[in-house]
């Protein structure tokens, strides 16, 4: 038998956990946008190891999320529910995965570009360009693909079974549409990155809410006495 309220409380936790994870990773970037990154990154090793290691803690929380909310989403719709751990679990952590081996990698190429006399014109710098397109193509356009998918999801299901208030629902809702045109306009350099706070913000309200409140208690007992 599920204890929904237990789920609810993990998830929210897991959303905050996600959440810093990803604010401590973010410490690599100012490097990574530094026109000598390839020099800056082999001074900052153990900065980008731990970025690295951010991400792929974030990932896994958020990944573990989903399959926290598997049993419960499959008493609506069990298509949506595996919708949702196929989006917001398995791709994503892919989708994280991929940054970290990018990152892990430019480090690699950063040191032996530093031990090979820091050529000004060398193979290095387009495989350093290489790396930093794939991270930018797997940490922002798939992710942000990946992620509003299932988001969506996630937010259809409570928004049918009521498991959250409304307001939070179809701020959570709107808030993945929005970040999906975000990555869409991103794939066409415009750049909003105002967009993607708004479902950023609504998580950690979400996870707060689950924390304290937990899921309706009238919703629940009907949602897990239902069998789809």
């Amino acid at each position: 038998m599920i204890n929904i309220q237990k789920s609810a409380k993990l998830v929210g936790l897991l959303f905050i956990l996600g959440t810093v994870s990803g604010i401590l990773s973010l410490n690599i970037v100012s490097i990574l946008n530094a026109p000598d990154y390839l020099i800056k990154l082999s001074e900052n090793k153990t900065t980008l190891i731990m970025s690295a290691l951010s991400v792929l803690t974030m990932g896994i929380a958020l990944s573990m999320m989903s399959v926290v909310l598997y049993p419960i989403l499959k008493k609506y719709n069990k298509t949506l529910a595996l919708g949702a751990v196929i989006f917001r679990g398995v791709l994503e952590m892919a989708s994280y995965l991929s940054i970290a081996i990018s990152w892990l990698l430019l480090l690699s190429l950063s040191e032996k570009y530093v031990l090979a006399g820091r050529p000004a014109t060398s193979d290095y710098i387009l495989q350093g360009e290489t790396l930093q397109n794939f991270a930018f193509i797997g940490g922002n356009i798939a992710l942000g693909i990946v992620f509003s998918i299932g988001a969506i999801i996630i937010y259809y299901v409570f928004l049918k079974t009521k498991l959250l208030p409304t307001w939070l629902t179809l701020w959570g809702l709107g808030g993945a549409i929005i970040y999906l045109a975000y990555t869409i306009l991103l794939i066409f350099g415009y750049t909003f990155e105002f967009l993607q706070y708004i479902l950023a913000l609504q998580e950690m309200v979400m996870a707060v809410w689950l924390i304290v409140k937990g899921f309706n208690k009238d919703a629940a007992s009907t949602m897990m006495t239902h069998t789809s």
